[in-house]
């Protein structure tokens, strides 16, 4: 099997990009059939959807923490990894790497997770079959989340992974939105696939979708203008690249081109040249206790925003310094790894070591991208699906219908 990319040194050593990028056009009914995906997916999508169908949506207000500074529609978390002082029990947590703490209130990250695991599953449903029934319900979630003034959630993360005793809010609780990337994508199939014209009336009319473009609007302005955000976006690990991740979906929602564009500058200005050695390893991930996840979620971090920006003039996933840091570099590094994980050369990590690799989103959207039947195949071996939190909080693109042409 081999692992080496292609990336020609004239495509991208002078910006001189190639005709043949990696954007695709969203997927619309009928279903699917790239890969062969809809009679592989079909049971899997479908026994979910058909699941999700009997739960009513749960938004940010339907579970609250008196130790939050915010209010009734204000997303709240707490950092994972902080605990109580063994030696000041009452005074301000101290942080342990890699170990979360089951005590922190997570209910509305939970919240959140939920609603990406059901939204894009009844989105693929709707795709597959064009029952009303899916998308009508996938409507439901999205006036509940971002329209219904009894239960929408209030556009910022001002109040995420606070610490005990240190701060009520950090940048680095913008992570928790990622799983609103999925949800966007499965928003914008539905609408591209005529799902507001169903049959029932019930689901998203054009006007409902320009208003939930507006709440994406305002948050994405947040991301880009707080103080949060702005540190988010700076940080030089998994955190910065999903800053970049998020505001790459909700800017394509929106139709924010100039976001766009900036987004691309700093994909091959700043993230690439700061977080993948010329090896294809991410330092700043395998020094963490937990360096296999950690360098799986960067790398489908990474996946995912080159399969947002990426067009035929900026191809992404063919961008390299003239010292070979890029994503063929990142995949190559890796894939092996996802294969066989007993050559892994770092210690186990700390927690959930057992729970990867996962059908990791990189691989599908590499193997994509570079034509490459081998990667795919490693994909597709690969479980899809899990019910441990830990991996459906890190494993954010589930439904492949959702980012593949037909």
């Amino acid at each position: 099997m081999r692992w080496r990319f292609p990336c020609p040194a004239s495509t991208v050593r002078g910006m001189d990009f190639p005709e043949t990028g990696a954007t695709m056009p969203l997927p619309t009914a009928p279903s699917p059939t790239v890969l062969g995906l809809a009679p592989t997916e079909r049971a899997r999508v479908l026994d979910a959807a058909e699941r999700h169908l009997a739960e009513p949506p749960r938004t940010v207000t339907a579970a609250s923490s008196p130790r939050s500074a915010g209010g009734t529609h204000d997303f709240f978390s707490e950092g994972d990894y902080w605990w109580p002082n063994p030696d000041d029990p009452d005074g301000p947590y101290v942080q342990r790497d890699g170990l979360s703490n089951p005590d922190n209130f997570v209910e509305h990250r939970r919240a959140l997770m939920r609603l990406s695991v059901q939204v894009p599953a009844l989105a693929a449903a709707w795709l597959l079959t064009g029952d009303p029934r899916f998308g009508d319900h996938a409507a439901r979630h999205a006036r509940a989340w971002f329209l219904d003034p009894s239960t929408r959630m209030n556009p910022h993360l001002r109040f995420a992974q606070a610490i005990h005793g240190r701060t009520t809010g950090r940048g680095i609780g913008v992570i928790d939105t990622i799983h609103l990337v999925e949800v966007v994508r499965a928003l914008q199939v539905l609408e591209a696939s005529g799902a507001p014209g169903s049959a029932s009336g019930e689901g998203l009319t054009a006007d409902e979708f320009d208003a939930v473009r507006g709440w994406f609007r305002a948050y994405l302005e947040w991301l880009t203008t707080s103080a949060n955000g702005i540190e988010e976006r700076e940080q030089e690990n998994n955190h910065g690249t999903c800053w970049a991740m998020q505001v790459a979906a909700f800017a394509a929602f929106v139709g924010d081109e100039t976001t766009l564009g900036a987004l691309r500058e700093r994909f091959t200005a700043v993230l690439v040249p700061g977080q993948i050695e010329p090896d294809g390893s991410m330092p700043r991930e395998l020094a963490r206790t937990k360096p296999f996840g950690y360098s799986l979620f960067n790398l489908d971090a990474f996946a995912t925003t080159a399969r947002l920006l990426s067009t035929p003039e900026d191809d992404l996933w063919r961008f390299e310094t003239a010292d070979g840091r890029g994503l063929p570099a990142a995949t190559a590094f890796l894939a092996p790894f996802i294969a066989d994980r007993s050559g892994w050369p770092l210690p186990p990590d700390v927690m959930y070591d057992d729970q990867w690799p996962m059908r990791h989103p990189s691989l599908l959207f590499a193997g994509l991208a570079y034509d490459d039947p081998d990667v795919l195949a490693l994909w597709g071996r690969l479980p899809a699906d899990s019910d441990v939190d830990e991996v459906i909080r890190n494993h954010f693109v589930r439904q492949p219908l959702l980012w593949v042409p037909h």
